[in-house]
């Protein structure tokens, strides 16, 4: 008896480990020196730099996208807003239209601000923007460091902002958005940060793609 569950607890083990192997390693998708790996879209051009580590917009629009196209993933950053900034992460976006509808946006906001007091609940951050709205708001005041794991397996999506669960939804959930949001349907596209008007900070952006 002994044998059989010590041998069961090393298939669990092994099949853990072969998971994870399968998932793939982390890698760095932002290399602290420069814009490697990224490209400005929709105007963006010449509005995001590099300077001392980090990754920034200093205002304009548009959006700045990976080269490289993503399907199911993990993604894991750091952000910093300024007061009233307003920014967002998109997903499995095309480089034509709007991202936040094409593919999907995961809003970046100063939470606090009294600007934004009388937002829709899906306009806040971590939600997926308008679509599935944070439970939750666990931001830190502006100018602080705070961090954002995302993660897209499939038709589930997970949004954790500080550590804390605040989206975790089926995007089938959501078919009477899909008139308005037809990217809620893509299975892969760019991952995308947003140029929304004001400074944006982001450092330590790292992804590993999922089985």
């Amino acid at each position: 008896m002994k044998r059989l569950v010590f041998g069961l607890f090393l298939a669990s083990v092994a099949a853990l480990f072969s998971t994870d192997a399968i998932a793939g390693e982390w890698k760095a998708l932002f290399n602290g020196k420069d814009l490697s790996g990224w490209q400005p879209v929709a105007g963006a051009e010449g509005h995001w730099k590099v300077a001392d580590g980090l990754l920034y917009c200093e205002g304009g629009g548009g959006w700045l996208s990976t080269t490289e196209q993503y399907g199911d993933f993990e993604l894991e950053l750091q952000f910093r807003v300024p007061p009233e900034g307003n920014s967002g992460v998109f997903l499995r976006a095309p480089h034509e239209g709007n991202p936040a509808y094409q593919g999907m946006e995961i809003q970046v906001l100063d939470d606090h601000a009294a600007k934004y007091a009388n937002l829709r609940p899906s306009q806040y951050t971590g939600s997926v923007y308008d679509v599935s709205p944070a439970t939750k708001r666990v931001t830190k005041p502006a100018g602080q460091w705070q961090t954002m794991s995302i993660r897209c397996d499939g038709r589930q999506v997970r949004v954790k902002v500080n550590g804390t669960t605040v989206v975790d939804t089926n995007l089938d959930d959501h078919a009477d958005k899909l008139k308005t949001h037809p990217g809620l349907k893509r299975k892969q596209g760019y991952l995308g940060l947003q140029g929304h008007g004001s400074r944006l900070d982001y450092r330590n952006l790292r992804l590993r793609t999922l089985p």
